[in-house]
This record gives C-alpha cells, sequence and structure tokens, in this order.
C-alpha cells in the first residue's frame, strides 16, 4: 500500500474510533466501520490503473488475417511457444504451454521480477479472486501460470507493478506459428497423405513472413514428394544465408555460387511453418526466425 493510502487509512480510523469512544453500543459497528474503510481503501490502491504518460506505446500489431486457434485445434501435451506482448516493459523470455482436456494454460517466465500479480482482464475490472500471483523460480526469475483462451488473438492482461503500486494495462499474443506440426490436432494442417499427393515432382506457391520484412524468396517453389515426405527448395532473394533450420535440423546452401538455395523439408500446408535462416549479411552472423506457408491449391505437378 502507498504512502497517500497508509494516511488516508489513517485517518478514516482516527475518526472512527473517536466517533465510537465512550459509546459501548456502537463497538460492533464502529469495528464493522473500520473494516469497512480498510477494504475500501485497499480496493482503490491496488486498483488504480496507469495512464497517458504512465504508460508506453502499444507496440504489438495483430494482423486483420489472423484466426484463433483454440485447444480442440491442438493436441494434449506440452509445448514451447512464444509469445509477444504490447509492451518492452514486459517481456517473456520462456514459455511452455500446456493443452489438457480441451483447455489451455502457459507458464510465462519473465524478463524481469516487477510485477507482484497478473489480471486476465483490465486493470479496471481486476478482483482479488481473480489475481495470479509470481511463481519464484529456483534461478530468481519470476514465472506466472496463466489460462489462455486462444493462440493467434490478443489477449488482455493486466500487471500490478510493485514498485508503482497500479495495474499496467497489456495484450499477449501466443503464436501459433511457433508450434510444431506435431502440436496440431490430426486435420488441422494438410499433408502429403491428406492431400493425396503420389510422389513426383510439382510446384507449389510459397510465402515468407519475418525477420525485417525485407527478406524474399522465389516463388512458386519447386516441390519434390518421395516416399511419404515432401521436400521444397527455397531459394532467397540474396546469398547471404548459409545455414537453415526446421525443428531441430540444420540444412545448408545446395550451390556456392549466386543466391542461397536449400531443399528443406516441409511439414505441413496451409499453415504457417516455422523456420530459421543463418544470414551473414550483417556485422556477425545473425539467425533469424521466419514463417514459410506452402499454399496446398496451388500445387501443379511439372
Amino acid at each position: 500500500m502507498n504512502k497517500k493510502a497508509n494516511l488516508s487509512l489513517l485517518l478514516v480510523m482516527s475518526v472512527l474510533m473517536m466517533s465510537a469512544c465512550g459509546n459501548t453500543d456502537s463497538d460492533n459497528s464502529a469495528e464493522t466501520t473500520i473494516s469497512e474503510a480498510v477494504s475500501e481503501v485497499t480496493t482503490v490502491s491496488t486498483n488504480a490503473v496507469a495512464e497517458g504518460a504512465q504508460t508506453v506505446p502499444d507496440g504489438l500489431v495483430i494482423p486483420d488475417d489472423m484466426t484463433p486457434v483454440y485447444a480442440d485445434s491442438l493436441k494434449d501435451g506440452e509445448y514451447n511457444i512464444k509469445v509477444d506482448s504490447s509492451s518492452s516493459m514486459f517481456t517473456v523470455t520462456d514459455c511452455v504451454l500446456t493443452v489438457s482436456e480441451g483447455k489451455m494454460t502457459a507458464r510465462m517466465t519473465m524478463g524481469g521480477t516487477g510485477y507482484l500479480y497478473l489480471f486476465m482482464g483490465k486493470g479496471e475490472n481486476a478482483s482479488e479472486d481473480g489475481y495470479i500471483p509470481f511463481e519464484e523460480d529456483p534461478d530468481g526469475t519470476h514465472s506466472f501460470t496463466v489460462p489462455v483462451e486462444g493462440l493467434d488473438m490478443g489477449i488482455d492482461c493486466a500487471a500490478f507493478s510493485k514498485k508503482k503500486e497500479m495495474w499496467y494495462d497489456r495484450t499477449l499474443l501466443f503464436r501459433a506459428d511457433s508450434l510444431p506440426a506435431d502440436a496440431f490436432a490430426d486435420g488441422v494442417i494438410n499433408t502429403i497423405e491428406s492431400l493425396g499427393l503420389a510422389d513426383g515432382e510439382y510446384t507449389v506457391d510459397v510465402s515468407l513472413e519475418g525477420g525485417s520484412g525485407r527478406a524474399k524468396i522465389n516463388s512458386p517453389a519447386r516441390l519434390t514428394v518421395s516416399d511419404g515426405e515432401a521436400f521444397a527448395e527455397i531459394v532467397w532473394g540474396s546469398s547471404n544465408y548459409d545455414c537453415m533450420t526446421v525443428g531441430s535440423e540444420k540444412y545448408y546452401p545446395q550451390n556456392t555460387e549466386g543466391n542461397s538455395e536449400f531443399v528443406i523439408p516441409v511439414t505441413g500446408f496451409d499453415y504457417k511453418m516455422p523456420v530459421s535462416a543463418n544470414t551473414t549479411a550483417m556485422s556477425t552472423p545473425h539467425e533469424i526466425e521466419y514463417t514459410l506457408y506452402f499454399d496446398s491449391a496451388t500445387i501443379t505437378a511439372e
């Protein structure tokens, strides 16, 4: 409780005690009123919400075409997942998503220790029965375990600052495109089996997202289906990539001259497949996260 709240509480209690002094019949009433006053002061203190210059600009952009992913689209299990935040002051350094019996929860490890509670909603609506306290990890970091309504959608989350003693409204985005293909329930992602693709050579339109947005790849891409597996030839718009990673496997260029070319597995169609690529264009090599979207409607046999 802050100094202002403490002072208000002392004044309220003093007035009430003086009014009750010498009147034993009103003792119980005075005690009840004092209890109500204490509760009211506490509520006012903890429901203060940061506004205007006290906040930072909302840096989270949720695409209009993003479709929410709910628990019934995922298999039960635990998955590492990336979380975007609307505020640089609320950074999630690690997150484990748990899917079980049609519900999702996430344990978020924070980049700092400045928040005492989270409330899934707006700070102005925070109620004590909905407070989620931090859990201190062995290394001293703080984690919060929160319910997750859905992935690929904006979720309101208020964080109570230990130092400022007020709620800060945030928006969180749990990214479905950071999950592996095998996290999705059967039928959610198209595969060569569900598409009925026979062994052979094809082309398929592919789009790239991520990084600075300036990287380009050739589309359509050559697609090879063999023995129940699909591989795509990814040709970048520059020669600055020396490695790509899909899942835990690394893949290296097929060429030594010209724009970087890779042959990588396609884990599924019609979803944003997570990959990363190591670029040498910067002062030091840097791995950048991307997604590839292979559009099954454009698959054409050669």
